[in-house]
């Protein structure tokens, strides 16, 4: 292992700017030990020593390096969705969950079906023991998950959708408390369901994977998971943090539309989605603004990629394949002749954080913000642990 001091002699005459230099330190650094990933924890934080070890257990299961950056990463994430609760507590949470489900329901069923719903919660399973009551009760994440799971099923089971909504199939498959059921992101690091679905470790129901997401383990392993099992170029943690909230690489795109944007003197969205996408995540056939804006783009200087070409590059917005494509790459090569520098390789997303769990909205500059300054406080405990 080179020595600090030769650490320092490389990150002086590197030419390669600072994010070499971390890249570096990041390369070089000790792992850390259970008894320093305790300690990296805050120490209001009950049960640090088991947050530790299993934080550290599912690294090295997914082969993650279990350097200071990689752990304050996950600690801070961990940290800003539940300050390390597997089953996070949160105010007030079945009276807003209980208007986002009407919503929800007189949106898709109409006003008929939601009316009967309410009927229901009032009257079932019993008058004094009703869904209403127990609602108002619930006061934790997998309490209200749960009771939606309980109520919805029983909805499903004794009433008729099909012959209320005149509508067959309507849930593709799905089970009615699952597919109006808006718990959505679970656990200690807020983890979307569809996400650990796809990546679940073995065959499982949804309802025992959510439930498997209110654990620990699970909360953790599918949280990390989703943070840190891509390769990005960002000079900063600042924009993982960002794409946790909106996205994987969302910083990335977004940079990409104010690209566009400087180049065609439009107002795209910088939310980081270059195409538009359904419900359950499947990319629409109808093109989105920032595709059209590429396609003007590029019939202005007349490149000499299709539209079809275009579709087929921004399919791979959501990976790091999409950096090697001949829409990126052309975007890249336009604005470095326009503006004789290369565009930003990476800018905060603007999109708006709403849902049943948050009192207000929020965006993810503030989610990003609030995340990396509990990072940074990370890192300066592992500064004096001397693990930097």
């Amino acid at each position: 292992m080179k020595s600090k001091a030769s650490i320092a002699v490389l990150c002086a005459i590197s030419l390669f700017g600072l994010s070499s230099c971390d890249r570096i330190k990041q390369a070089t650094a000790p792992d850390v030990t259970p008894e320093q990933m305790r300690k990296l924890i805050p120490a209001r934080v009950s049960e640090r020593r088991e947050w530790a070890e299993q934080i550290l257990n599912i690294m090295q299961q997914l082969e993650i390096r279990r350097n200071l950056t990689n752990s304050c990463t996950i600690i801070a994430v961990v940290d800003q969705e539940s300050n390390f609760h597997a089953d996070p507590v949160v105010a007030g949470l079945g009276k807003t969950a209980m208007t986002e489900m009407n919503q929800r329901l007189e949106a898709k069923l109409g006003k008929f079906v939601a009316g009967q719903f309410q009927d229901m919660l009032k009257q079932k399973p019993t008058p004094d023991d009703n869904f209403a009551h127990r609602l108002q009760r619930v006061k934790t994440e997998k309490q209200l998950d749960q009771l939606y799971r309980e109520m919805f099923s029983f909805f499903e089971d004794n009433y008729n959708i099909g012959l209320l909504t005149g509508v067959a199939g309507l849930f593709a498959g799905q089970p009615l408390s699952e597919y109006f059921n808006p718990i959505s992101t679970l656990g200690s690091m807020q983890v979307h369901i569809s996400y650990a679905d796809q990546h679940k470790t073995h065959a499982m129901t949804l309802a025992a994977l959510r439930d498997h997401l209110y654990t620990r383990e699970g909360g953790l392993y599918y949280g990390i998971h989703r943070l840190m099992m891509y390769s990005t170029d960002y000079d900063k943690p600042l924009y993982r943090f960002a794409d946790y909230n909106s996205g994987m690489y969302s910083s990335r795109n977004a940079a990409l539309q104010q690209a566009v944007n400087k180049l065609t003197e439009q107002q795209l969205a910088l939310d980081g989605d270059l195409l538009l996408y359904g419900r359950d995540k499947d990319v629409l056939s109808k093109p989105s603004t920032t595709e059209l804006a590429i396609q003007a783009l590029f019939t202005q200087y007349t490149v000499p990629i299709s539209a079809r070409q275009i579709r087929r590059d921004l399919k791979k917005e959501k990976s790091e394949k999409f950096e090697k494509t001949d829409t990126y790459l052309e975007i890249q090569r336009l604005y470095q002749i326009r503006f004789s520098q290369q565009p930003d390789y990476a800018i905060m997303p603007e999109v708006v954080i709403s849902g049943p769990k948050l009192s207000r909205d929020y965006n993810t500059a503030w989610f990003a913000n609030r995340v990396d300054g509990r990072y940074q406080r990370c890192i300066q405990q592992g500064q004096r642990l001397d693990l930097y």
